[in-house]
């Protein structure tokens, strides 16, 4: 058969459409690099990182000095000068005039090092909290990714059931139609057959929700349509979760973040202490006065110069700084509750994640004998249907039993594989 040319030139495009269509293959492993490349919650603490290092420049710059220029033009009455206001003597003249002001700060007893010390601890803290953010996406992708496996496994299963079933159906319905079974019996297998469809349904409904969670996960507002790689069953775990607690402890940045918090905490109420203490600094002017309308017989020189010290000593203020300094020191000790709070929380979370894992890999060899016996059972129900020994009613409930069965089965190996990486991220091993 001759083709003409549109005809020729779709047919030469169809490899390709259907390549295009067939989804890319995707690992865990490359799952969870996607997801921190992209994920917004990284990308959000990653700015108050960003902010917490600035935040230390914003407290170091009271080390150096400050430098102002100015430029000052003022048109006064003669002779005039200021009468009210704060304390001075200041005579106004018609001048231009222009200088630099140099401000040095010579000590404030230690309170800028202080500050500075608590926010190098702060920017740490900060960058703990983006690797704790890490770790939570983290196991948002490991979570949503063996859910996808388990669903599209569950589909699998659901779609032999029904091929199953509907083979049965149609055997039924033959024979029936033959008068060698009742319509009683094409009835139940028929029903049998709906039953399955509807599992089906379920599955693949659940699948393209499990996609659009990984798809989230993954820091993208698109489902993953990948196809993923299955991942092996991790070996079995500890018979104690002791040690698994001392490795969170020690492992997790939540922790360390509160830690550094802590300490940050209390150079903080360091600083305020030092409020209290006397501060040094220093200042120095330097300018022109190229034009100044002045009294006869009053001279003013044309360049000018000074410098001066000063020392602050606080005596009265109606206590701010001792309210500052109490303030100060309770966030301290609010610190310390809080690091409390969280290593018996992530205790806690240890203890019950190893519990469920341990669960779920116990019943990994449970639901493998329940397969088994199950698949024997509908062996033999079939030979006995067969042989007209039994009824459809105990065929079909060994059909229920291996279904169940099997889905119990994929129940057990995502469900381990799941409550795994859950608890590697409860101790904060999981990368």
């Amino acid at each position: 058969m001759r083709l003409n040319g549109p005809a020729a030139f779709l047919l030469l495009l169809l490899p390709f459409t259907a390549a295009a269509q067939t989804p890319s293959r995707l690992t865990l492993q490359e799952a969870e690099a996607i997801a921190l490349r992209n994920h917004p919650q990284i990308q959000a603490v990653q700015h108050v990182v960003n902010y917490a290092k600035q935040q230390i420049t914003e407290t170091r710059s009271a080390y150096y000095p400050t430098v102002t220029a100015n430029l000052t033009v003022s048109e006064a009455n003669h002779l005039a000068q200021i009468g009210a206001g704060d304390l001075s003597v200041s005579r106004m003249y018609d001048r231009l005039g222009q200088g630099i002001v140099a401000r040095q700060l010579i000590t404030d007893s230690g309170r800028t090092a202080s500050l500075v010390a608590s926010s190098k601890l702060q920017a740490q803290a900060a960058g703990q909290d983006l690797q704790a953010t890490r770790y939570d996406v983290l196991a948002q992708v490991n979570r949503a990714y063996f859910e996808v496996l388990h669903a599209q496994a569950v589909v699998k299963v659901a779609t032999q059931t029904v091929e199953a079933r509907r083979l049965l159906s149609n055997q039924v319905a033959e024979l029936t139609k033959n008068q060698l079974k009742s319509q009683l019996d094409a009835s139940f297998a028929e029903v049998n057959v709906s039953a399955a469809r509807l599992l089906l349904l379920r599955a693949q409904s659940a699948v393209q929700q499990a996609r659009a969670e990984l798809g989230r996960a993954m820091g993208s507002d698109q489902p993953a349509n990948y196809e993923l790689a299955d991942e092996p069953v991790p070996a079995a775990l500890p018979v104690a979760a002791d040690e698994l607690v001392a490795q969170a402890l020690g492992n997790r940045p939540e922790l360390a973040g509160l830690r550094l918090s802590r300490d940050a905490a209390y150079k903080f109420a360091d600083a305020e202490k030092d409020l209290s203490k006397p501060t040094v600094t220093a200042m120095a002017v330097a300018g022109l006065l190229p034009y100044i309308n002045t009294a006869p017989n009053s001279p003013i020189p044309v360049e000018y110069e000074g410098i001066a010290a000063n020392v602050s000593i606080p005596v009265f203020n109606g206590h701010l700084f001792s309210a500052r300094r109490e303030a100060a020191n309770q966030r301290a000790q609010e610190s310390d509750e809080r690091l409390r709070g969280e290593q018996q929380r992530i205790s806690r979370d240890v203890r019950v994640a190893w519990a469920n894992a341990t669960d779920a890999w116990q019943r990994l060899d449970v639901t493998a004998q329940f397969v088994r016996q199950a698949a024997m059972g509908v062996d033999l129900a079939q030979g006995r249907y067969d042989l007209g020994l039994s009824s459809i009613i105990e065929l079909t409930q060994a059909q229920l039993n291996l279904t169940q069965a099997e889905i119990e089965s994929l129940n057990a190996k995502y469900d381990y594989q799941a409550r795994y990486a859950e608890l590697q991220y409860t101790i904060g091993s999981l990368r």
